[in-house]
């Protein structure tokens, strides 16, 4: 695979949606716990692929708002591997010079690893090798939600203008702000949908799906999705020249 990247135009910021781990395990006869292992062991090995392909944003979507409702044994089981996770990935971040940002909204996890999101987002603050955003209880419409209440009490506060809000002023109010929008979007597993993940941002991002489940999605597979983004016209709504 060496020197493939030197001909491809790679991708600024890709954005990953971590599924199958759960089937992944089932499949062999293991239980889903063990898929959620081997898949957060899978984004360590994948966030150096990127930065060695010369991506420069990875935003991954790990637990969304909706993802409370699995079992009780299994959403306890990754609130452990959250807390391992968020400790290793301070020197993952430190290796990579990674600046690490957590998305969502983080109030609904217990006081421990909130403040295990602080310490990591503190201790990477001022790396720029690598941006790498974990969606943790993350949902794109309730990220609007809470955006659009902030950005309503500044209205309301006289600190904006109704008349002068454009997209970037509520980009700003998102939990994104200061981020570029993805550039390409990988699913892994076979589905063929966003499940609330980054609506307003991947207003034009290009999509990629695999049937390839999370933790068998390695090196040569990210480079066959970005082979197919470099395949892809992007027009932004324009029309090509001919």
């Amino acid at each position: 695979m060496e020197g493939e990247n030197k001909t491809m135009n790679v991708p600024n910021h890709i954005a990953i949606i971590l599924d199958g781990n759960g089937r992944w395990a089932k499949a062999k006869g293991m239980p889903r716990s063990y898929g959620h292992v081997k898949g957060c062991a899978n984004l360590e090995t994948i966030c150096d692929d990127m930065k060695e392909l010369g991506v420069k944003y990875v935003t991954v979507y790990a637990f969304s708002t909706e993802n409370w409702k699995r079992s009780r044994e299994e959403v306890e089981g990754l609130m452990k591997l959250f807390r391992s996770y968020l400790k290793k990935c301070l020197k993952i971040s430190e290796r990579n010079k990674m600046k690490v940002k957590i998305i969502g909204d983080i109030s609904a996890f217990d006081q421990d690893i909130r403040d295990k999101i602080l310490q990591l987002e503190e201790f990477s603050k001022d790396y720029d090798e690598l941006y790498f955003q974990i969606a943790l209880n993350y949902g794109s419409r309730d990220e609007i939600t809470r955006g659009i209440r902030r950005l309503a009490q500044d209205a309301a506060d006289g600190k904006v203008i109704p008349s002068e809000i454009t997209e970037e002023t509520i980009g700003n109010y998102l939990d994104t702000a200061g981020i570029p929008d993805p550039d390409l979007m990988i699913r892994t597993s076979g589905e063929l949908r966003l499940s609330n993940f980054l609506l307003w941002q991947m207003a034009y991002s290009e999509f990629y799906f695999t049937d390839v489940p999370w933790p068998d999605f390695d090196k040569a597979e990210l480079i066959r999705a970005i082979e197919k983004y470099n395949q892809r016209d992007r027009r932004y709504g324009g029309v090509k020249e001919e």
